[in-house]
């Protein structure tokens, strides 16, 4: 049944806070992977879609096709229209709250499909090859439906759908017309049967767990006077997404919910990002808090402070870890699996995992003193933790490291990776007059200004008046734009705005996609990539907070045009082809939207504006010449 790839955009994501599965407009569930989100693969066609195995659902006629999620819930319904009906697809997880990370699960995917007008043939196949397509298979029948095991693995499906079973996996057809469902479920070493009643109600309980959980965010309050329309539904999707890929049962923040989605068709950078990143998951915190969900954002910092002072000297402190605390993460290639649009390698694991960057330090600090500024204490204990990082930071901050980029060309000094660590010395020295703790201050105080000064002097060419990625460099990076957000250097100083105008000539297409730097940088690796979504946002609030807000609100609309039809972001995008690039959903790309619309609206309401009357400067006008048929074809239209 799977006759041709879809984007990536055509995917949306269910998921019940242990793993994820990623479903396309087809009907096709093509990544899966159980029992949790970093586990192996039992369905991977996204990666190869003649091996990599799926579970699809669809008419056996032409169809059109749509998706959408029922609202405000991470429940999704898939639309097929077919010149003699229409149909409903449901799919969801029933959300499992474990306690142990180890502990046994046992997760259910439950598919609901509904002939809502005219009549109709349904077709399900089910192909699942276990451990990323490298485990031999079986497959039985049972009394109703099938079974596929490997050695250690099962997986049941049970339907009324009659089906036939051979040795690639099962397949069947029903004719349904209007009025009539038929569902179907599948349950990881479980045989257990869920009746049809049992199924409704998991569906009822899944619909309301998703609602009550958003009706807790901040968003959502009348009283906060936060967002209202378009801007409201966006950041409450973003939301959604940033609850499925935290891991309930200890509270890590996977970075994004695939591995080895390229950055360019058929290019080798294809990277494995379903790990908790340091990085990554203090901008999760950050993005949680400002919702109001301060038990998530604890929960991650908790989960980190138990792994990094396990025994663990701040040097030994990795930039990512596994979702249940792994520390070994070796990259290996699976040769045998064609990679998505036939991009190779496909990885699992991820080498970046050793590299020594400067910057998660700045990051797990400042991830702290955000806790602090809504008013949850700094322990002792975590005070004695963070100390230690601080007095770290004091010996290595004038190293060289790999970077935020994770760069695979050779160490540099990266102007990001010194103001994190000036940004590590400010919020602890402010951590410890808001809470009075005892600091070697003098020491701290003299290093913070020796970064700054070295920052000043090295980071910044007078020649093209921009910061720029390393010392002695003349390349535009796009983590230039976090000076001022980290407030090293306000807004209005020349040096930033400067380097505001180097990013938008140099590393920002006519849409307003900005690229992570410059192309002529040796990063190691061969081939182009996409627009990097962050660093769009990182653009925004920018602009916002530089008081050219027009222009800042018209790149975030055209932001929105990045998303799938569901709302969903991807790593990067490419404004050559109009499509979705790299691992999906990304975190980083959805707390950037969060942080940006915070940003704007915050803006708004100091009166930073300095064109009021919409006088748009360069970027706004190029963004408006944009015509409305060539932003149409970002999106897949509805039948």
């Amino acid at each position: 049944m799977k006759s041709k790839e879809l984007h990536i955009n055509d995917y949306s994501i269910i998921g019940d806070l242990l793993t994820v599965a990623l479903i396309g407009k087809d009907g096709s569930i093509d990544w899966y992977c159980i029992p949790h989100i970093n586990s192996p693969s039992v369905f991977a066609a996204m990666l190869d879609k003649d091996k990599g195995g799926n579970c699809t659902i669809q008419p056996s006629k032409k169809f059109k096709s749509r998706q959408k999620y029922i609202k405000n819930t991470n429940v999704l319904e898939t639309h097929f229209k077919t010149q003699t009906g229409t149909f409903v697809l449901t799919d969801f997880m029933p959300v499992k709250h474990v306690e142990k990370p180890y502990e046994n699960t046992f997760p259910t995917l439950i598919r609901k499909i509904t002939c809502t007008k005219g009549k109709g043939e349904i077709n399900l196949e089910f192909q699942p090859h276990f451990d990323y397509a490298r485990s031999s298979m079986s497959f039985q029948k049972t009394d109703r439906g099938a079974v596929a095991n490997n050695h250690k693995e099962s997986l049941y499906i049970d339907t009324s759908i009659p089906l036939e079973v051979d040795s690639k996996g099962a397949a069947g057809s029903i004719n349904l017309k209007q009025g009539e469902s038929v569902w179907v479920t599948l349950q990881y070493n479980d045989d257990r049967r869920l009746m049809e009643e049992q199924c409704q109600k998991a569906l009822e309980t899944t619909i309301a767990f998703w609602r009550s959980w958003i009706n807790d965010c901040d968003v959502c309050q009348p009283e906060s006077g936060l967002f209202t329309g378009p801007w409201k539904d966006v950041i409450i999707r973003s939301g959604l997404v940033l609850k499925l890929l935290i891991q309930d049962m200890t509270g890590a923040i996977c970075a994004a919910a695939t591995t080895s989605l390229p950055e360019h068709i058929g290019g080798e950078r294809n990277w494995d990002y379903r790990f908790n990143w340091i990085r990554d998951a203090a901008f999760t915190v950050r993005a949680l808090y400002k919702l109001g969900y301060v038990k998530e954002a604890r929960k991650n910092l908790e989960w980190f402070m138990k792994i990094c002072t396990e025994n663990t000297a701040p040097e030994e402190i990795q930039i990512m870890y596994g979702l249940h605390g792994e520390k070994d993460l070796e990259e290996q290639t699976l040769d045998h699996l064609s990679g998505y649009m036939n991009s190779q390698p496909v990885r699992i694991g991820n080498g970046a995992a050793k590299q020594k960057q400067l910057d998660i330090y700045g990051e797990l600090v400042n991830a702290f003193y955000e806790t602090s500024r809504f008013g949850i204490d700094i322990s002792d204990r975590e005070w004695k933790f963070l100390s230690k990082i601080v007095d770290y930071v004091c010996e290595v901050w004038n190293t060289k490291d790999a970077g935020i980029w994770e760069v695979r060309g050779g160490y540099q000094h990266f102007v990001h990776s010194k103001l994190m660590c000036w940004v590590a010395l400010d919020r602890a020295l402010k951590m410890a007059d808001k809470h009075d703790k005892d600091c070697p201050r003098e020491k701290w105080t003299t290093v913070r200004q020796q970064i700054h000064e070295d920052i000043l002097e090295k980071g910044f060419n007078s020649k093209i008046n921009s910061f720029v990625q390393a010392y002695e460099s003349d390349i535009i990076d796009a983590t230039c734009l976090l000076i001022p957000i980290y407030k090293f250097l306000p807004f209005d100083d020349p040096r930033i705005q400067g380097t505001l105008n180097a990013v938008l000539k140099k590393i920002t297409t006519k849409e307003g996609l900005v690229y992570r730097y410059e192309h002529r940088t040796d990063d190691g690796l061969k081939g182009e990539e996409g627009a990097f979504l962050l660093c769009s946002f990182w653009l925004i609030d920018v602009l916002a907070y530089s008081g050219r807000i027009q222009e800042a609100k018209s790149l975030f609309f055209k932001m929105l045009e990045c998303t799938s039809p569901t709302g969903l972001l991807a790593e990067e995008f490419d404004p050559k082809h109009n499509i979705a690039l790299g691992n999906y959903p990304q975190a980083y790309s959805h707390i950037g939207l969060i942080n940006s619309a915070l940003y704007i609206e915050k803006a708004q309401k100091k009166g930073l504006d300095t064109n009021p009357k919409g006088e748009f400067k360069e970027l706004a006008t190029r963004l408006k010449n944009i015509t409305k048929e060539a932003r149409a074809k970002r999106r897949v239209k509805n039948f």
